[in-house]
């Protein structure tokens, strides 16, 4: 055999070999990541013929389904999809639309709701014997009465309310305002408009993206690394007086206001900025580290939803999250939740669902359960423990001292006939020499055996946490206890 016909017999082996290979790699090894891509349309053109599954609350309530098109002909479906409850559930929901794309719990649970198969070649089977495929249905964890409240008490303002089930990180609410209405998505102009609004951005969930400096509701993560590293008790005493120097600037309490010696839970109560900046500085940067982490700071939740739709908590530096052991991180104001810290709702709900379950953190999830068109639950989703963060005397402790904040400190207005709560008011100053602040409340209730932990945030109002966010929060748990 001469040489050219060898070298040309070799040249179409190392072809077809390729051929073979990138064959494979799309239609097998990466299949699934091909049909997953949000850009892909003709996975989502493909998609409109399925009758994609529902979406509902945990009381049956629908969320999201699809009906038959008009477009529809006599030979085959083409569906669209709905959400009864407008905008109500829109952030948590998310959105599905063969022009868009899909976000939220849309996104995340996906395969399911539009019946795709764990098995493919089970998949290809049932379109080769003429079977339609139909969507599982998505049962989740939300409350729409309490989701309600939630949204009406936010109705005017930016910011978010998350509430969570701290035995099992179900997530109850999830309410972000300003809102928007998927249904209305059906239309480019009104998409493009919403994308567009700077100022607002009702397309950004604000119970999981972003943030917003936490104020004085970390002091909550600063007590638990005090007393659970054994440096403190809650009655350890640590003076109080105003302008005390932090890494070498003085550092005003709240109206300058001005104390001797307070034990923690004094502090905690009056919410003393100097008390709990000396906590911090005299933990130390690792320590205040370790317990961000195990609280679930510095990366992204492990909840059920997409991760491009969160952002992780801890400090940053212009975008960037940076260690709280960075050389540029102040840790006593750090302590205060100041200095550079960015957290969203969703983690500081995760901080009192911590302490409320006795220092075990759950994985937070909005889904409860998957169920197959036929009424079979295929998969139930149980919460486990994501985290140890503090011995459950730690917790205990803790607990007392947020009980203060609520019976005689900062949080009375989240007080509830018959019920005792736990609670820590934030307020983080946003322009400098006005009342205009971030405001926050955490909390959780009955304080003895808490059946919902919660943070509430608002941005940019005449006042402090302890009157704007703290009623919120009282109103929500209200609605979750008596359901």
């Amino acid at each position: 055999m001469n040489q050219p016909i060898v070298r040309l017999f070799g040249l179409v082996t190392v072809m077809f070999a390729v051929l073979l290979a990138f064959t494979s790699r799309w239609t097998v090894f990466e299949a699934s990541s091909l049909r997953d891509n949000p850009l892909n349309a003709r996975g989502l053109l493909e998609q409109q013929r399925i009758d994609r599954g529902r979406i509902v609350a945990a009381d049956g309530t629908v969320l999201a389904r699809s009906v038959r098109s008009s477009a529809s002909s006599r030979s085959e479906s083409v569906y669209e999809r709905r959400y009864p409850t407008g905008d109500e559930f829109a952030h948590a929901i998310g959105y599905y639309f063969t022009n868009l794309g899909r976000t939220g719990l849309e996104r995340y649970r996906n395969p399911a709701l539009n019946g795709r198969s764990a098995n493919d070649l089970q998949t290809i089977l049932d379109q080769l014997q003429g079977k339609k495929r139909r969507g599982d249905e998505v049962v989740t964890t939300l409350d729409p009465n309490a989701q309600q409240v939630a949204n009406k008490a936010l109705a005017g303002h930016e910011g978010a309310v998350v509430a969570l089930e701290p035995r099992s990180g179900a997530v109850r609410v999830m309410a972000s305002s300003p809102a928007y209405d998927p249904n209305d998505l059906r239309s480019t102009k009104t998409y493009e408009h919403l994308a567009k609004d700077s100022g607002g951005k009702p397309l950004v969930n604000r119970a999981t993206q972003f943030g917003y400096a936490p104020g004085s509701t970390f002091k909550v993560v600063t007590a638990t690394a005090a007393i659970d590293s054994g440096e403190f008790t809650r009655e350890s005493t640590v003076e109080g007086r105003n302008d005390v120097r932090i890494s070498g600037v003085p550092l005003q309490n709240d109206e300058n206001e001005s104390f001797g010696a307070l034990t923690l839970t004094q502090g905690l109560t009056k919410s003393v900025n100097t008390v709990w900046a000396q906590v911090a500085e005299r933990l130390g940067k690792a320590t205040m580290a370790r317990y961000m982490r195990r609280f679930g700071f510095d990366r992204k939740p492990q909840l059920d939803y997409p991760a491009e739709e969160m952002s992780s908590s801890g400090e940053y530096s212009g975008a960037r999250l940076i260690s709280p052991t960075s050389s540029r991180v102040d840790v006593g104001r750090m302590g205060i939740g100041q200095d550079k810290l960015a957290v969203t709702p969703l983690q500081m709900a995760e901080v009192a669902a911590a302490v409320a379950n006795r220092g075990r953190l759950m994985t937070p999830h909005m889904t409860d359960r998957i169920v197959d068109p036929d009424g079979r639950t295929t998969q139930r989703i149980s919460g486990h423990v994501q985290s140890v963060v503090m011995k459950p005397s730690t917790a205990a402790a803790v607990t007392t001292m947020m009980e203060a904040v609520v019976n005689e400190g900062t949080g009375t207005a989240a007080q509830i006939a018959g019920v005792q709560v736990a609670g820590k008011t934030g307020t983080a100053e946003t322009q400098i020499g006005t009342a205009i602040n971030n405001v926050w409340f955490i909390a959780f209730a009955p304080a003895s055996a808490p059946k919902v932990a919660i943070a509430v945030t608002l941005k940019g109002v005449p006042g402090q946490g302890g009157s704007f966010a703290a009623p919120i929060a009282r109103e929500v748990m209200e609605r979750l206890l008596h359901d």
